[in-house]
């Protein structure tokens, strides 16, 4: 008989409950990115200096931009809050905070740390081979706008990153982790490369034992389809020494099964678990999520899942939520939670983020799960 959803609630923050002491005996290392993010509201009618009304949805500004076309119009941007950025970081940061050993590699600012990531720095090892990136995000209540500013994630490549960390060390980092996170495929324009040197040189060079590399694509609209399929080509080849998992949400589902060649029904988040499973299937991999905003599917070989998250309508922050699920989802995988329950960790960690704008501790995110709200509407 299958479990109802509080009953895999309460059996995931057992266990988690139960693997808080041995969390920070878990290496994980993270890589490459890095932004600072800007998040910001854009301001709809200005009632006075202090107060105004935002722009509540994208459709509203949308429309608002297409009435400027051959005219000219101006938008008054307010910075809410300036953060730590990228996925990478935002993913170290929420698994440094439930306890993980954390050790990120990746653009935080060169020669000198970015003050944005001292909080970071101070819960995790960090190497940084570059400067960071800049992330105009302009949040609204259906979704958000990502501005990039990416001229200097250039220089992620593999001879920064050999050359200011060390091949000697990078070998020590990867075959020390039980949890790589390679992230940001899209925006760094040779992370390519690099996984070829890691899969054909450092890997190979490391102790065997078993280990999860989790990759996030991050949007990859705007590259090339022969990119990503090289970019996938590559990614299968990993699982010869790594178990690798795919993470994405509804719209890179979307975009990598049709690079692949899979045909997705009118309602493709209705069937993410069949997708998940699909798109496994076809790289040859061990496991691919999937986390539209309500929830989460997934699939190995052996078995498939799907949990519906603690969804909220007015979230403190989005910004990230991805990146929280991803955090949550590989903390179920390396303490022994099952797919389920991995899942259910997944959606719990981003629901604590967006509601207190905070990544969770451990015990804070097993209390979450422990009573674990309902999805809203």
């Amino acid at each position: 008989m299958a479990l109802t959803r509080q009953q895999i609630s309460e059996s995931a923050a057992g266990k988690l409950s139960a693997a808080l002491p041995t969390l920070g005996a878990i290496p994980a290392l993270i890589g490459l990115d890095g932004f600072v993010d800007e998040i910001i509201a854009v301001v709809n009618k200005r009632l006075d200096r202090q107060h105004f009304e935002p722009m509540k949805t994208i459709a509203v500004f949308g429309e608002k931009i297409l009435k400027a076309a051959g005219q000219s119009s101006n938008y008054e941007l307010y910075v809410k809050q300036t953060k730590l950025g990228g996925n990478g970081p935002i993913m170290a940061n929420a698994l440094a905070a439930a306890g993980l050993a954390v050790t990120y590699v990746g653009c935080l600012g060169y020669p000198t740390i970015h003050p944005v990531f001292a909080e970071l720095a101070r819960r995790a090892k960090v190497l940084s081979i570059a400067e960071p990136g800049h992330t105009d995000a302009l949040e609204f209540e259906d979704g958000k706008l990502m501005l990039g500013k990416h001229q200097s994630l250039g220089d992620v490549n593999w001879q920064n990153l050999a050359g200011r960390v060390g091949k000697e060390q990078l070998v020590k980092l990867f075959g020390g982790a039980k949890l790589i996170g390679m992230m940001n495929w899209t925006m760094l324009p040779f992370m390519s490369d690099i996984w070829y040197v890691l899969q054909s040189e450092i890997l190979p060079s490391c102790p065997k034992q078993e280990r999860i590399l989790f990759v996030d694509l991050a949007d990859p609209e705007k590259r090339t389809h022969d990119d990503l399929s090289a970019a996938l080509k590559i990614l299968s080849g990993f699982q010869s020494t790594v178990n690798v998992v795919l993470g994405l949400n509804l719209k890179e589902s979307e975009a990598v099964a049709q690079v692949l060649g899979i045909a997705l029904p009118a309602d493709s988040e209705a069937l993410i678990e069949r997708t998940a499973g699909e798109i496994r299937r076809r790289l040859g991999i061990s496991c691919v999520v999937i986390h539209p905003r309500k929830g989460a599917a997934a699939a190995t070989e052996r078995e498939s899942a799907a949990f519906a998250g603690p969804f909220v309508h007015q979230p403190k922050i989005s910004t990230g939520a991805g990146d929280h699920f991803n955090a949550g989802f590989c903390i179920g995988r390396v303490a022994g939670l099952s797919l389920e329950e991995s899942l259910c960790a997944g959606v719990a960690t981003s629901g604590y983020y967006v509601r207190n704008a905070e990544s969770p501790t451990g015990g804070q995110l097993a209390d979450f799960i422990a009573n674990l709200p309902s999805p809203q509407g």
